[in-house]
């Protein structure tokens, strides 16, 4: 029986093409194997009274000419402004939102061939108004209003600096998830690994006023009564755990 010799050479040029040929995954092939993981979300909510308003308020004349109608939405618009100042608003929590002149017109009755005719001309002036004692709001109102405003619109309430709120939001959102994680883990008879990911669904959402029935207490007479309900800001986490 004829045996073959191969030099120490050639058998390592054969285990050097064995391991070739092999796929280099195949031999950890078991370190490839994705983790099991568990994900859910979880909602933190804080709320809290809000601290700040914001009102539109502005005035609104009206005249034979433009001039006339500017003239008098100016000296109204001057009172309103010394009022606000007056209320200690700051000029920085003043802002011109709206200003128009436009012609008021009378359209020909129905079968008269005659073109529309100007009659008056209205003046419109607005300010964005950021108020930050809410105490102080039905007072100011009722003050502008004496001093020529006639038009105030768009009364809304936030938080002015909501950051701590929606850190501890998202707190409560994080405690919120593991609470889901160890009741599910519990439930399916697994146990919970390391967190692989955490991330925040959209953001924090901004405040959300949810008025109450009870106007806040008028603090001068004639204060014209407000609500300022209460403002809350949700936060949604999605958290993936590795399970064992």
């Amino acid at each position: 029986m004829s045996r073959i010799a191969l030099a120490p050479w050639t058998a390592a040029a054969a285990v050097a093409a064995v391991m070739a040929a092999t796929p280099v995954g195949a031999l950890h092939a078991e370190d490839r194997t994705p983790p099991r993981l568990m994900t859910l979300t979880g909602t933190g909510e804080v709320s809290a009274e809000p601290d700040t308003a914001i009102v539109t308020i502005g005035v609104e004349e009206e005249a034979k000419t433009a001039r006339e109608a500017l003239s008098a939405n100016t000296e109204a618009m001057n009172g309103v402004m010394e009022t606000l100042k007056g209320q200690k608003i700051a000029d920085k929590d003043i802002q011109t939102s709206g200003f128009s002149i436009s012609p008021r017109y009378v359209y020909p009755k129905n079968g008269e061939d005659q073109p529309p005719k100007v009659v008056a001309y209205q003046v419109s002036n607005q300010v964005t108004v950021k108020v930050r004692d809410l105490d102080a709001l039905g007072g100011l109102l009722d003050k502008v209003v004496s001093a020529g405003s006639n038009r105030i619109s768009g009364i809304s309430f936030t938080i002015d600096d909501a950051q701590e709120m929606e850190d501890e939001a998202r707190r409560r959102a994080v405690a919120d998830t593991r609470r889901k994680a160890e009741l599910y883990a519990k439930a399916a008879g697994v146990k919970l690994g390391d967190v692989r990911q955490i991330s925040e669904s959209g953001g924090a959402q901004p405040p959300m006023p949810m008025m109450r029935t009870m106007a806040m207490e008028a603090k001068a007479d004639g204060a014209v009564p407000v609500a300022r309900g209460e403002q809350t800001i949700t936060v949604r986490v999605n958290i993936a755990w590795e399970i064992e």
